[in-house]
């Protein structure tokens, strides 16, 4: 089946280690949070969800990143995501990373490839 776009935001939103846009996609037939935050150049969609227990990483709206900038963070226990890959780098994760959200940037937009999620996870 052919994988069809969906328009996140345009690619000037996302500021390299700023604030994330957040946006609801389906998985599983269920509607479900995600966000796209941009590191090393580069759009990374995850599921709004820890790795611990199902909360939303955000403490206020879009804002994921630590202190540091260095690592996505969830705001109820501390665990700490590398923003490349979703992987747990420390905290409550238990070693339980993001799940990734695949998404691509094209002609100053940022999409969902909705097939591609849906479909296989």
């Amino acid at each position: 089946m052919a994988e069809r776009e969906r328009l996140i935001c345009a690619a000037d939103e996302l500021v390299e280690l700023g604030k994330g846009v957040r946006f609801d996609m389906e998985r599983y037939g269920q509607p479900q949070p995600a966000f796209v935050v941009r590191f090393q150049g580069q759009p990374r969609g995850f599921l709004n969800q820890c790795g611990h227990v199902p909360v939303e990483l955000d403490w206020q709206p879009g804002e994921f990143f630590d202190d540091s900038r260095l690592y996505l963070i969830c705001s109820t226990h501390g665990a700490l995501y590398h923003p490349a890959s979703g992987h747990c780098v420390g905290g409550r994760c238990a070693g339980r990373g993001l799940i990734p959200v695949p998404v691509v940037e094209r002609d100053g937009r940022v999409y969902l490839i909705e097939t591609a999620m849906t479909e296989t996870t």
